[in-house]
């Protein structure tokens, strides 16, 4: 088809068959229509046989295809060769006679040629990569066009000299073919040989051979315009998968002509990734049809192959019919899959170039045979270094000028990459579903590049993802049939499609080249690439590749693979894509050199000539001389006396120049609070990496960059923000080096200050060391890589080295937080931080919410990208067409240099002309941009504007240092020229060294910022704020430096080609990034529109999942504002305005604003708002109202350098914050600006003054970015996700892709999202630090502390973590502290003021004797029981009256009083407590299993209960030891009990029992540090059914679980039981150990009963002076381990006739009266040492779920036993929220709905329909009483001396009914009730001990109640009836009540009466 004499295929012939095709598609609606190539080819094919149907060399060819010529699939047929000679030389590539004939070696040789011969170049099978020499007699070799060639032979040896061989088989066994099949000529004669300039012999044409045109040489490049076929998805209905046709169907169009773009965003660029799929035509079965994949009439499903075309088939007469197996299903062997697999394998671990050393072909690349000379001239003739790039297949070596190409196996990675399938898709079977083929890849290639327009670069990343589609869709079927169908025994069969073959591949690719205008070459090779290479050089050489950018040579002749590579010869993209291939070392390597050896002298000379009046030098000498006197004298002269003036006088200053106190923002106090919630989970894992509990303080070290602004500017934060004082680390007066100490510059000095915080962290283990890590995706290089390059610099892997050493991830005080804008390289596979650990910033908006109002809002990469969409105003990103085009002719001019020379040289003209043209050099203007000229008119002009001279910064970014250096020499130059440099200044920075300054604007500053310091000098670019300059900022990357609120142009049009990577990238665009008001003026805009919503999608700001539940991102698109001019001040001469504006104008200057406190100054966020714009004062005060609620003016703000304090006018300008305080500064103004009747001209002049200041302008709006056209198109075009392209570009330098089979990034991922993508997709280069992370073999690589911040450049980043820092040291404190119950005790007034005290003060323990001679103080003074019914003795019946009432009703719930103490060394802990001592005692050991335990049942029966008892034991294998087992069965038999006579001081005697509810995290159950480690037994008594979560929670503690039926029972169920189980081991101790001869007194019968809650115990010390019984003392209370206090008591003498011992509740109102008497007799609570033998026959009631303890105390008081209370003895109880009593709710029975039920409720009429509850009766019952009970005892009410007699049971009435408690049984002891005239009567439950007899003893007043209260009915009338009670009291049947509960829940009934 592209043969000469083939027959032309004309366009309109085309345009005729693709007509045809379209109609016959929309009519077909059965058959698919016949495709057009197959009409082309087909039709082409018949035209080729008519021109030659009998011709002899048709047949000629035929024949020795036969014969197995070139056919693949062909087995070679044997042909035996003669044997050679004797004793002559059989070596390859030299003749019998042993002369060598190989090209490489004779190239340089001269050779004999006789006249009439010509030398060509024989190929040799068994040397594939050399050519032999041969002289050949030209008859009989063909002409141009392939003809005329004679037959025969006639040759010469050039070797030998041998001549006339006649015969090609004799001439081939001279030259050593050793061919296997019949020698001909055809085969082997393949080049011409031709002398180069140089007269060494080299590989000329391909001899064209008749039908190796094909496969071989292009028609000329003129002749192939119109006559080749247009690519598969030009345009049109060919777009195989665009839903409808492109439109416009011309053929000859490029693809980048229609739509500009890059490839992956082009609609019908999938025509590529589907491709034409090969069927089995059913309706012309003699042809293999070629079918669209998705033509829009196909009748069936195609099934979308892979690329795939049969090609013109080699023989006719072979039949190429569907049945008939071609060579394409051949083509691709097994062979093949396994090659591709196993090179992928291969090439994951080898480092790409684009790292690890020079992209040159300096390394050896796979290569194989001759090599190919680069020819000397090369980039002179070419103007650019062609770029290779390595394909599929051996690449050959290149010998000869190797410095003019580039060559790279970038591509032949990405094929690699793409021929793995991904793991994502094994679970498919890799049976069915193969990779693409390389034919395939090759094709897609081709394909991509023929529609990339003229100024595009073609990207890896845009051929990943074609591959990756075209893959997916021709596996689509297979891949649903997987997932659909259940798995099958044998996998469905391929579906018919043939891949490409390699024979069809250059046909194919010449045919999709064929319509791209040339910019496409397609070269064939017969042998290998070395060929092609060559005559790709002799084409470029020639000048014939002019138009092309693109040559691709394929070498299809190896059987089953292919070789190619891609060689890019386009001038702007082999440039581009060089250049890229080097590292940023090497960059600067090669920019220094040009420099260096004034390479870029020419460039110079250039330019100079382009001035029409001569060198631009000389022009700037003339208008020095010309204009010297006269500007001097005027300019400067007027801006001194201009700014002396306002100063002095005191004229009003500018106003828009503020300095704001530092505050933190709401959304950096989130992020902060996030974080802690991150470090408090790892925490509270089980996994005991962090344990909280064990540190005091925190203390930090920030490590940074070495950048010496970014060094500055963290230490001004780190002092700004008070963190050093919070943290307690530094007192009030700190120096700065004391600051210095905390924040590390990652330099070479940075090793031994690292080393002294490692030895901190070491000496100091209860302080929480917090590393930050700022700027963390800076150097990443790996501490191995340091081991090699050690010596060049000590710098490298400096990160590792420090913040991955072995003593930072082990100790486990450091936590390590990595902060960074761009976390994407710290997101691979291998990554040390576990995605549970990274915190993003959180997104401003979500479903429209505000969620953290702020008075700002961040403008930044994605609000920049949304200014170029809107199109009614200037967009904020732009590029310079002008100034591109001059770099790209300039490229051209001088391709030795490189573009960051050329781009540097060219913009610094620009600048140098815009200010000659500025300073009035008019005719300049046409040698600079508009933009160029744009930036400097506005930052001469802009400081003219303002009264104080404040104007704009420019950023000017130039990355290489050297450039910057020149550049800076020469702007200072025309500076100085043009007498500018009173008017801005120049900065040079460099990352290395600090700021420097001239002194007359340091002098300015000064003053703006009211500095007195003759020292001081601007540190920070904060610092800058306001100075009119061109900041010259180098360094290749960044390092965080914060630009002030006067950035007004960020000018990155030199930013390199290295930033063509995602980090790099946004880094440089993050410079810009800028704080907006979220208000804008009314007339503007609603403020609804302030901002695009859709924060940062791009730099990862989302929130996250875990945040707020309505967190994420809205979709509404918000026009960004502030980009047009502020509005004109026509308004501000009303009146009425300004008024307003005086008044804002006066209180900006001079108020002082309560509303807002100065916290602390915070980090990047410092770019607060500005004073009133003009655009708010001109503003009725109306419309000020509603401004108010958004904290501010409308402005812009960067960070605020305020060294200062300054009155914060961004803040409300309500009528009552505003304290307008007159200042010395502003007195001129405040007489005017604070009255409102101010006089107008004075106000209207100082806001214009005010306005027409730079700052105002660049406060209210973000700069403007200009980037490098190829940037700008990267970020602002939009691949298929809708993400800008950039997005998809390789995350870091230092990570590469896993697979090409990846996703895309989708918009609406959140940063968790994106982070998960990129962990899953990326993996670190061996050069990274991470590298070898997974290579440690534990499965969990991630470290447990270590954090990740990121957000957004310049939000905030640096005061959110200071913030984290001061929360975190709270919280610290706060964990080490404690809220204990702090109450006094209650009625100490009451207390019976007895004549008799316990006479010695210092005693230790009570005198048994004398104690029992104390009365029992019957009153309850534990403040917990405050609303209790105060308990009556004859002692105080008088007394008690008056005792008001304590608390209003409504106040019962009110919070109790607590305190904070500091946990000491022996508290009780809950779970929460993790430390190294504890570990073994709480059971949790990461290297141990869970402690096992075992369940033991025990039963004992008790006769009150009538049943047996049936208790369960869970007992860890530790503690078994305390029981005893029975031997056989080992079933549980008893605890074992110590001796009373034991004095060990080893462990503790008495078993301890905590009953728990809803307690299981919050309980403190762990003793070990309160019992000083000492032995001890503790059982925890919990419920059955939170049996499961106490074990889980509590692994190594006896648990002993109630019976279900106590599922709902009080507190006094689990006492009653404690204490029955006690006695009941006690009797089976005494009689076990009776057998071992110990009397049973002798075994020890207490037991100590304790609340879940006490948390420490204190002693109180006496201080007599020296006299024992003296009743004057000091004393003072520490705190003492429980192991103290129990040994303590448990020495005491006669202890065993004390029944219950226990201690005062600690208070810090505690006075010395309470602690006077050491014992006392009176009630106990909370921790009670508990005697059950004494007490057996007391028992605690069961039913109790209130005062349990206090009924207990009273029972064992009237048993006449002991009760001691220890005063010098006290617990503290923690407050804890959740749990106890709490955990029981009373609800409704019935409804779902939870409604509060009063206690009124709790009771009701018998028989009534009232609503039942679901609640236990007895607690029912309890409860009404104590809220109501004075509906039952009216006359009791408030009425203390005559109380109501309870009989056996201690019920609690409510505060207001004093009650008196008698017990019934025989020989109690009871108080003196002949005194007392009671007001009522309780009967509860009352048993058989109580006799009517009994009640007759008591004296009630008339009209008295009674209250009887009963199991049931019948027992209630019983009772009745026995009691005798309708003698005395009076029934009516209405009085009768029960509790609200249903029948199934038994409720008790009561029955009330009145005394008659």
């Amino acid at each position: 088809m592209g043969n000469s004499y083939a027959g032309q295929l004309k366009t309109t012939r085309f345009e005729e068959v693709l007509h045809n095709s379209i109609e016959a598609s929309l009519r077909s609606n059965s058959l698919v229509p016949r495709p057009i190539f197959s009409q082309l080819y087909l039709e082409a094919e018949r035209h080729l046989s008519a021109l030659e149907g009998g011709s002899r060399v048709d047949h000629e060819e035929e024949e020795e295809e036969g014969e197995g010529g070139l056919d693949p699939n062909c087995p070679p047929n044997p042909y035996q060769m003669l044997p050679p000679p004797e004793g002559c030389c059989t070596t390859d590539g030299f003749c019998q006679a042993g002369k060598d004939l190989r090209l490489a070696s004779i190239s340089n040789e001269p050779i004999d040629v006789p006249a009439g011969f010509l030398l060509v170049g024989a190929k040799s099978p068994s040397l594939p990569d050399h050519l032999l020499v041969c002289a050949v007699d030209k008859r009989f070799l063909p002409d141009d066009s392939g003809h005329n060639a004679l037959l025969g032979f006639s040759g010469n040896c050039v070797g030998c000299g041998k001549k006339g061989f006649c015969y090609f088989t004799e001439f081939s066994n001279h030259i050593n073919l050793k061919l296997t099949t019949q020698p001909k000529k055809q085969k082997h004669l393949k080049y011409y040989l031709v002398r180069s300039a140089q007269g060494a012999l080299t590989k000329g044409p391909l001899i064209c051979w008749k039908g190796s045109e094909f496969r071989g040489r292009q028609t000329p490049a003129g002749s192939c315009s119109g006559s080749l076929f247009p690519p598969l998805d030009s345009s049109g209905p060919l777009a195989a998968s665009s839903s409808e046709p492109t439109p416009g169907a011309n053929p000859s169009v490029p693809m980048g002509a229609q739509q500009a773009g890059p490839a992956s965003d082009h609609p019908s660029l999938t025509a590529a990734a589907t491709g034409p799929a090969v069927f089995n035509g059913k309706d012309s079965p003699k042809h293999q049809q070629l079918v669209k994949s998705k033509l829009s009439a196909t009748p069936r499903p195609s099934a979308p192959g892979i690329l795939t075309n049969s090609g013109p088939p080699k023989k006719r007469h072979k039949g190429w019919s569907p049945e008939s197996p071609s060579a394409a299903d051949g083509s691709y062997s097994q062979g093949g899959g396994n090659r591709a697999k196993y090179e992928s394998a291969s090439m994951s671990y080898m480092p790409q170039v684009g790292l690890v050393g020079p992209a040159s072909v300096t390394f050896p690349i796979v290569a194989s045979g001759e090599p190919v000379s680069v020819p000397d001239n090369l980039l002179k003739i070419c103007k650019a270094k062609p770029v290779i790039f390595k394909g599929h297949g051996n690449f050959p070596y290149l010998c000869g000028n190797l410095n003019d190409v580039v060559v790279s196996p970038l591509l032949y990675t990405c094929y690699q990459n793409a021929q793995s399938i991904s793991r994502a898709y094994e679970q498919y079977g890799a049976s069915t579903i193969q990779p693409i083929s390389e034919e395939t890849q090759l094709l897609l290639t081709v394909y991509y590049l023929v529609q990339l327009a003229a100024d595009q670069v073609p990207m890896m990343e845009d051929l990943e993802q074609i591959f990756l589609r075209s893959w997916r869709e021709s596996h689509l079927t297979e891949i649903r049939q997987y997932q659909q169908a259940p798995p099958q025994p044998f996998p469905p069969a391929p579906s018919a499609v043939a891949p490409v073959t390699s024979a069809q591949l250059p046909w194919l690719a010449g045919l999709a080249a064929s319509s791209c205008n040339d910019s496409v070459h397609i070269i064939e090779c017969t042998y290998s690439l070395a060929e092609g290479l060559s005559e790709m050089f002799r084409l470029l050489i020639e000048g014939k590749l002019a138009k092309t950018n693109y040559v691709v040579i394929i070498c299809a002749c190896r059987n089953a693979a292919i070789d190619s590579c891609i060689a890019v010869t386009g001038k702007y993209q082999a440039r581009i894509l060089s250049e890229s291939l080097l590292t940023p070392a090497e960059y600067q390597k090669e920019v220094n050199y040009e420099l260096v050896t004034g390479k870029v002298d020419s460039l110079g000379a250039f330019f100079s000539t382009l001035c029409p009046e001569g060198d631009i030098d000389i022009l700037l000498d003339k208008f020095h001389q010309e204009n010297q006197g006269h500007i001097s004298s005027s300019l400067t002269a007027s801006s001194v006396t201009k700014s002396a003036s306002l100063d002095v006088g005191g004229a009003p200053t500018c106003t828009s120049y503020t300095l704001e106190p530092h505050h933190i923002r709401p959304f950096q106090l989130a992020v902060a609070q996030k974080l802690l919630s991150h470090v408090c989970s790892i925490a509270d894992s089980s996994t005991q990496n962090l344990d909280l509990g064990s540190f005091e303080k925190v203390d930090f070290l920030i490590c940074i960059p070495p950048s010496e602004v970014t060094y500055q500017q963290t230490l001004f934060h780190v002092w700004h923000s008070g963190v050093l004082l919070e943290l307690g680390l530094e007192k009030e007066h700190m120096t700065k080096q004391r600051v210095e100490q905390y924040v590390l510059k990652l330099d070479a000095e940075a090793q031994t200050k690292f080393k002294s915080f490692l030895q901190n962290s070491f000496q100091n283990p209860h302080t929480l060391f917090v590393l930050i890590h700022d700027h963390a995706h800076w150097d990443l290089v790996s501490s191995t890589v340091h081991n090699l390059y050690s010596q060049s610099d000590p710098s490298v892997g400096l990160v590792d080295r420090l913040l991955n050493c072995r003593e930072v991830k082990e100790a486990p005080n450091i936590v390590t937080l990595h902060v960074t804008s761009f976390p994407y390289a710290l997101q691979t596979q291998h990554t040390l931080i576990s995605p549970y650990n990274e915190i993003h910033w959180p997104a401003s908006y979500n479903n429209g919410a505000d969620l953290y109002p702020e008075n700002k809002k961040y403008f930044g990469l994605s609000e920049f990208i949304e200014s170029t969409l809107s199109g009614h105003s200037l967009p904020l990103l732009r590029y310079d067409s002008s100034f591109e085009a001059m770099v790209t002719a300039l490229g051209k001019r001088f391709p030795r240099l490189h573009s960051a020379v050329i781009r540097t040289f060219v913009l610094v003209q620009h600048y140098a002309a815009a200010m000659m043209a500025v300073s009035g050099l008019s005719q300049m203007k046409n040698y600079t941009s508009v933009e160029t000229l744009e930036i400097t008119q506005n930052l001469i002009n802009s400081p003219k504007q303002c009264p104080c001279g404040h104007g704009l910064m420019v950023l000017l970014r130039v990355p290489c240092s050297p450039l910057a250096a020149v550049a800076y020499e020469r702007l200072a130059h025309v500076r100085a020229r043009l007498a500018l440099e009173q008017h801005f200044e120049i900065i040079l920075s460099n990352p290395s060294s600090g700021i420097t300054v001239g002194k007359h604007f340091v002098k300015q500053l000064k003053m703006w910022k009211k500095i007195e310091d003759a020292e001081w000098r601007p540190q920070t670019y904060l610092e800058l704020e306001g100075l009119p300059c061109i900041l010259i900022f180098s360094g290749m990357d960044p390092h965080g430096e914060s630009l002030p609120r006067s950035l007004r142009y960020c000018d990155l049009r030199l930013i390199n080609s290295s930033c063509l990577v995602r980090t790099a990238l946004e880094q440089e665009l993050g410079l810009a990034a800028y704080f907006v008001s979220s208000q804008i003026p009314l007339e503007k805009g609603v403020c609804g529109e302030a901002l695009e919503s859709d924060t940062e999608k791009l730099s990862s700001t989302d929130s996250e999942d875990e945040e707020l539940a309505t967190e994420g991102s809205t979709s509404e698109k918000k026009s960004p504002v502030k980009r047009e001019r502020p509005c004109s001040h026509d308004s501000t001469s009303s009146p009425l305005s300004s008024k307003a504006s005086s008044k804002s104008a006066g209180s900006a200057l001079c108020g002082e604003f309560s509303a807002q406190p100065g916290g602390p100054s915070q980090g990047e966020q410092a770019r607060t708002s500005q004073p009133c714009s003009p655009s708010e004062e001109g503003r009725a005060p109306g419309d000020k109202q509603r401004l108010r609620a958004s904290q501010g003016p409308a402005v812009v703000n960067r960070h605020s350098p305020g060294l200062a304090p300054q009155p914060d006018s961004g803040l409300r300008t309500s009528q009552k914050s505003v304290q307008v305080s007159v200042t010395s500064s502003s007195s001129q103004l405040s007489s005017s600006g604070s009255s409102s009747s101010s006089t107008v001209p004075a106000a209207g002049t100082l806001v214009l003054q005010a306005s027409h200041c730079s700052m105002t302008k660049a406060c209210q709006q973000p700069p403007v970015v200009f980037l490098p056209k190829l940037v700008y198109d990267m970020v602002t075009s939009t691949d298929s996700s809708g993400l800008p392209k950039a997005a998809s570009l390789l995350p870091s330098h230092s990570v590469m892709w896993a697979s090409s089979f990846r996703p895309l990034l989708s918009k609406t991922m959140t940063s968790t999202e994106q982070s998960l993508y990129y962990r899953q997709w990326t993996v670190p280069r061996p050069s990274h630090m991470d590298y070898g992370n997974r290579a440690e073999g534990r499965v969990d690589s991630f470290h447990p502390r270590r954090l990740l911040l990121s957000g957004p450049p310049q939000i905030g980043k640096t005061g959110a973590y200071l913030q984290f820092l001061s929360i975190l040291s709270r919280m610290l404190i706060r964990l080490t502290e404690v809220d204990v119950y702090d109450e006094e005790e209650i009625n100490i007034n009451l207390r019976e003021e007895s004549e008799w005290h316990y006479l010695q003060l210092s005693d230790p323990w009570p005198d048994l004797e004398l104690f029992k001679t104390l009365p029992f103080d019957y009153i309850i003074h534990d403040p917990k029981y405050e609303d209790a019914s105060l308990i009556c003795s004859h002692h105080q019946a008088i007394k008690s009256e008056d005792r008001g009432t304590s608390r209003k009703p409504e106040d019962l719930y009110t919070r109790r009083q607590t305190a904070r103490m500091r946990l000491s060394k022996y508290a009780a802990y809950n779970t929460y407590h993790h430390c190294e001592q504890c570990h073994q005692y709480m059971g949790f050991h990461p290297r141990y299993q869970l402690y096992e335990s075992t369940l033991h049942a025990f039963a004992f029966s008790y006769s009150m209960l009538g049943e047996e008892i049936q208790l369960h034991f869970i007992i860890p294998k530790s503690k078994e030891h305390h029981f005893v087992f029975s031997q056989p069965g080992g079933q549980l038999e008893s605890m074992r009990l110590p001796l009373v006579t034991d004095k060990s001081h080893e462990y503790i005697k008495s078993p301890t029992f905590t009953p728990t509810t809803g307690r299981h995290e919050h309980g403190l159950f762990n003793l070990y540090h309160a019992m000083d480690g000492a032995s001890h037994l503790h059982v925890l008594v919990v419920k059955e059914y939170e049996m499961a979560i106490y074990k889980k929670y509590w692994p190594n503690h006896i648990m002993l679980v109630l019976p279900s039926i106590f599922n709902s029972a009080g507190v006094g169920a689990a006492h009653f039981l404690i204490k029955e189980l006690s006695y009941h081991n006690l009797e089976l101790e005494r009689s076990r150990q009776e057998e071992l001869g110990i009397k049973p007194q002798d075994i020890w019968p207490f037991i100590v009963i304790s609340d879940d809650s006490c948390v420490m115990w204190n002693v109180v010390d006496i201080d007599c002076g020296g006299e024992r019984s003296s009743r004057e003392f000091s004393w003072s209370e520490r705190n003492v381990s429980l192991k103290y206090i129990m040994q303590h008591i448990e020495a005491s003498p006669n202890i065993t006739h004390y029944a219950l011992i226990g201690m005062r509740k600690w208070s810090s109102k505690t006075g010395t009266g309470e602690v006077r008497e050491p014992f006392s007799r009176c009630h106990v609570h909370d921790f009670i040492v508990l005697n059950v033998d004494l007490t057996q026959n007391v028992q605690y009631n069961q039913n109790r779920f209130l005062c349990d303890d206090v009924d207990f105390n009273l029972r064992v008081q009237s048993a006449g036993l002991l009760l001691c209370r220890f005063n010098r003895f006290s617990v503290m109880k923690k407050q804890i929220a959740v749990g106890g009593h709490r955990s029981f709710h009373i609800t409704s029975k019935v409804s779902d709905n939870p409604m509060t039920i009063v206690p009124a409720q709790y009771i009701c009429a018998p028989d009534s329909k009232h609503t039942f509850l679901a609640a236990p009766a007895q607690l029912l019952l309890e409860k009404f009483l104590q809220h109501h009970s004075h509906h039952f005892f009216p006359l009791s009410l408030k009425n203390h001396g005559h109380p109501v007699l309870l009989v056996d049971c201690y019920l609690n009435l409510g505060s207001q009914i004093s009650v008196c408690y008698v017990s019934s049984r025989p020989h109690s002891l009871n108080i003196s009730c002949s005194d007392f005239t009671f007001s009522g009567l309780l009967l509860y439950l009352c048993d058989s001990f109580v006799g009517a007899s009994f009640l007759k003893k008591f004296h009630f007043l008339k009209g008295a109640t009674l209250c009887v209260i009963c199991q049931d009915r019948n027992s209630l009338r019983q009772t009745v009836v026995r009691l005798e009670l309708e003698d005395e009291w009076q029934f009516r049947l209405r009085d009768e009540f029960q509790t609200a509960n249903a029948k199934e829940d038994r409720p008790l009934f009561f029955l009330t009466g009145r005394h008659i």
